[in-house]
């Protein structure tokens, strides 16, 4: 792994969460936290920060009760920002996503300031491809 992986996932489906966990520790990404919905993700990553302990990697659900995924990553990159964590620095940031229709995929896509994409159901192979992208495999 060429970065440390500390992973949230955030998703309120725990069989969906619980794959995704089970793909990365296949891939060797074994420092992972899961959170059920936007708003315990956004408590568990604004923890992290608080603690200097930041994740690397966030696999975050658009929708979701509580709080939904895009409002959750609005929250986390103004969280960055508020400790002066630079573009370079901030953590990647992987939404998951179930939606079927092409163009409420492309509106909540273009919304927000994540850094990637992954539609469910994905395969290993997907993650794999994603996380050598972004420099942790």
């Amino acid at each position: 792994m060429k970065r440390t992986a500390k992973t949230l996932i955030v998703d309120d489906s725990m069989p969906v969460a619980t794959v995704v966990e089970k793909l990365l520790n296949m891939r060797g990404v074994l420092d992972i936290t899961k959170a059920g919905n936007g708003l315990q993700g956004l408590e568990s990553f604004e923890r992290a920060l608080l603690n200097g302990t930041p994740y690397d990697l966030v696999f975050l659900d658009i929708v979701m009760p509580v709080m939904d995924g895009q409002e959750a990553l609005k929250r986390m990159r103004a969280l960055e920002a508020e400790m002066g964590i630079t573009w370079d620095n901030r953590a990647t940031i992987v939404m998951l996503s179930g939606l079927d229709s092409p163009d409420d995929m492309v509106k909540t896509l273009i919304q927000g300031d994540r850094t990637d994409y992954l539609g469910k159901p994905f395969h290993m192979e997907e993650l794999g491809a994603m996380l050598v992208k972004h420099d942790f495999l």
